[in-house]
């Protein structure tokens, strides 16, 4: 059984559509990349499987619950965390208080899950007292992702991780990536550079007008002709 099977969503707001019937499955150990072009769905997508979006057709499915329409709060104790791709540190709050933040639903002692988010992050730990909001993006990324990992989650949503970062940061971000989930955490993600976060996608979903154009494996949709034409900038 699949860990997350969206089925025939439809959603968005105000009581128009955006989503026309978006599915999407991925197994725990899987990365899955959501591209296409600008209006394609992509982030509603993501926002809908968080609760962010009420879906008015279709289900979702989590870990072999259905979790359509389900508030966020109660989506993270069920083991998803979401990474959206604006205003996703506290500026004025240290690295380290925003791991703390992370952890707003344990009542445990998670000192070891900041040493572990370090481990996937080495440069924040030499920086865990500074605050967020003075570290460069690359860097404020990662905090971002490193406080979503505090609640352990089985599931990482992220929207656009790379958006605005320079080459180096982006090959970084998708490196810690591959890392998270080869550690266990099923990833789920939207991504401008399709190229690159297809080429480490075990499925990709291809979206245009709020439906699935295209669902294969990176491999299988980078080596597409008409993939590529249409939604990759053309041939190699």
């Amino acid at each position: 059984m699949a860990l997350l099977d969206m089925s025939d969503i439809h959603g968005g707001y105000g009581g128009a559509n955006i989503l026309n019937g978006v599915s999407i499955a991925i197994e725990a150990s899987e990365i899955g990349v959501i591209v296409g072009p600008n209006g394609a769905g992509k982030s509603t997508t993501l926002k809908a499987l968080f609760g962010l979006v009420t879906v008015s057709q279709g289900k979702v499915t989590f870990d072999g619950r259905d979790i359509t329409n389900k508030a966020p709060e109660a989506l993270v104790r069920e083991g998803l965390s979401f990474v959206p791709q604006e205003f996703n540190v506290f500026p004025t709050l240290s690295v380290e208080e925003n791991l703390e933040m992370g952890a707003f639903i344990r009542r445990d002692d998670f000192r070891h899950l900041i040493d572990k988010v370090y481990g996937f992050f080495p440069p924040l730990k030499d920086k865990r007292r500074q605050p967020a909001g003075e570290l460069s993006g690359g860097q404020r990324q990662m905090v971002a992702m490193g406080r979503a990992l505090m609640t352990e989650p089985k599931l990482l949503l992220l929207d656009e991780p790379t958006a605005g970062l320079s080459p180096r940061y982006m090959g970084e971000i998708f490196e810690r990536i591959i890392e998270i989930n080869a550690a266990g955490v099923g990833i789920l993600m939207v991504e401008q550079n399709a190229r690159q976060a297809l080429a480490l996608a075990h499925r990709g979903f291809v979206l245009a007008g709020g439906q699935n154009r295209f669902t294969a494996s990176g491999a299988e949709l980078l080596a597409d002709p008409e993939v590529a034409k249409s939604f990759l900038g053309g041939g190699e």
